[in-house]
């Protein structure tokens, strides 16, 4: 598994396990900013730039479903939806636990309520014809084999015949093995999020490309990882791993 990643200038880029990534986000979240709220708009402003671009030239008229679970990773894909929505893109928003969304990921929601972006029911699925599938429905907080709804939208979204872009990991692979214990999303780009995961093996993720959350280097230097600001005057970053 790769232990750090490059840019394509050279750059060095540590990886991090879920246990990492859970304090860096305890310590921004907790003591040094930013809060969740900013941290999710900020992955899903960059999400929606990075599904627009992979569209090219012709986004204003594709299809794009987001897929999107309860927690975090869910919250950013239900705001790249209203990004996407806000610029009159054809987007459908489809939840795998409307009822069960965390508190900002349900702020998310509510918003993306006011934009002209449509929600389908995952019941409705079968209809949809999709020229990209964004997939944020799990993340790093992967714990068993992906069940019940999440499990079928993986499933849908597989067979879907268009490209899957994941948000931050693709869904069903653990953060920290690259192990897949169950269905697992097929990406063939994957948009990870403040520090690459050791997990995220090239076999699973597809084009990697790394997004800035804002998160200060003290938080980094408090964990112990050597940490080079990558990004430059960009806001994400194609990322290759080390052999």
């Amino acid at each position: 598994m790769p232990s750090s990643f490059h840019t394509e200038s050279g750059i060095q880029v540590p990886a991090v396990s879920t246990a990492q990534m859970r304090e860096v986000d305890r310590i921004a979240t907790e003591e040094t900013g930013p809060n969740l709220v900013q941290m999710m708009e900020n992955a899903g402003c960059n999400l929606a730039l990075q599904c627009i671009e992979m569209l090219g030239a012709d986004w204003p008229h594709a299809e794009i479903v987001v897929l999107a679970g309860r927690g975090g990773n869910g919250g950013g894909g239900i705001c790249a939806a209203r990004h996407l929505a806000n610029r009159a893109a054809r987007v459908r928003l489809v939840l795998a636990d409307r009822t069960g969304l965390g508190e900002v990921p349900r702020f998310q929601y509510e918003i993306f309520q006011s934009t002209p972006g449509s929600e389908v029911s995952a019941d409705a699925l079968a209809s949809l014809r999709a020229d990209i599938v964004i997939d944020a429905l799990i993340g790093y907080s992967l714990r068993s084999a992906p069940a019940g709804r999440a499990r079928d939208l993986i499933a849908w979204a597989n067979d879907a015949g268009a490209p899957i872009l994941s948000l931050d990991v693709p869904s069903g692979v653990d953060a920290t093995t690259g192990e897949s214990p169950g269905a697992f999303a097929r990406a063939c780009a994957t948009m990870t999020l403040a520090l690459p995961k050791v997990g995220l093996l090239p076999e699973r993720t597809g084009d990697l490309v790394l997004a800035d959350l804002g998160i200060p280097s003290a938080v980094y230097d408090r964990l112990g990882v050597a940490y080079t600001p990558p990004f430059g005057d960009r806001f994400r970053v194609p990322l290759v791993a080390n052999e």
